[in-house]
């Protein structure tokens, strides 16, 4: 089984999802379903295939998780030193078109949420800074074209 890269937070963040799955919602569509059948014929019972369509996703997501969380290779980026990028970077960079100024972590692939400013190791925009040090100008392929950008600081926590 291949290991997947991930950070503690990211782990902790599936954790608590699966966790959550398991004791919260698994049990309410279970009552759910149960009381859907108390109504009688099920095949036109709304309800009953409402609850049965919800736990088949939540089966199927506590399946995708349990795979995922034993597959984790938890990587603590507080251990790392110096201004090269690698996985688990806290990364500024600034867009040279239009001077905006990102914040960015690289994380693994089941945590990335760019509103939370945490890109995937897989993006185009982690492949391109991946091994690049601060100063470094790199540039990412975009729908408009390519974005070049400036690695303003690197660090580790």
């Amino acid at each position: 089984m291949q290991k997947i890269p991930m950070t503690a937070q990211g782990l902790q963040r599936l954790e608590d999802e699966l966790r959550t799955l398991k004791s919260v919602d698994r049990p309410a569509v279970i009552r759910a379903i149960a009381e859907a059948r108390e109504h009688g014929d099920l095949s036109e019972n709304a309800e009953y295939h409402a609850a049965r369509d919800r736990q088949s996703f939540i089966e199927g997501r506590v399946l995708e998780l349990e795979s995922i969380v034993s597959s984790a290779d938890v990587i603590d980026p507080s251990t790392f030193t110096g201004t090269k990028v690698r996985f688990g970077a806290h990364i500024e960079v600034v867009d040279e078109e239009t001077d905006k100024e990102n914040a960015y972590q690289i994380v693994g692939v089941h945590e990335a949420d760019i509103k939370q400013g945490l890109i995937s190791i897989s993006s185009p925009l982690a492949k391109a800074l991946i091994g690049k040090d601060v100063g470094d100008t790199i540039s990412v392929p975009a729908p408009g074209g390519d974005r070049t950008y400036e690695i303003l600081k690197v660090t580790y926590r």
